[in-house]
């Protein structure tokens, strides 16, 4: 195992984690929510009356700083290595196993755990085993 020391940012990473633990917890202390992503799009998809303007400029605020990260630092370079089928049939997945999970990694993992949840917890084990699991069968199992 080598690692790319090019893509080694630990301090941006550590910045990034401390944001985003200190807007999950102010989303919870101002606003009584969890701030997860796949309860918060679920409530766009099955509007409650008087519900849906917070719903909408979280989603929205998550549609928008990409862009303006792009418009005043520039763009990213990403590389997906995956075709259209396998990124829609992993979004798929993705979708079908937070309704089964209750919750996404940002619901379970960032807020539940920080609100010491036992079931985030596995949920969040649960999350964290199946990639390694996937990771190592598509490498080590099927070679790619």
């Amino acid at each position: 195992m080598t690692i790319d020391w090019n893509s080694f940012t630990p301090w941006a990473s550590l910045a990034g984690g401390v944001l985003i633990g200190l807007s999950a917890a102010l989303f919870v202390l101002l606003n009584g929510r969890i701030a997860g992503i796949s309860g918060i799009l679920g409530g766009l998809l099955r509007p409650t009356p008087g519900d849906m303007d917070w719903r909408l400029a979280f989603v929205g605020g998550l549609v928008i700083a990409p862009v303006l990260y792009t418009v005043f630092v520039g763009p990213v370079h990403s590389q997906i290595d995956a075709g259209f089928g396998a990124l829609v049939l992993g979004g798929l997945l993705v979708g079908v196993g937070t309704r089964y999970g209750s919750g996404c990694t940002s619901g379970h993992g960032v807020c539940g755990l920080s609100r010491l949840s036992p079931r985030s917890l596995v949920a969040t084990l649960s999350f964290m085993a199946a990639g390694f699991v996937t990771v190592y069968v598509i490498r080590h199992g099927l070679g790619f």
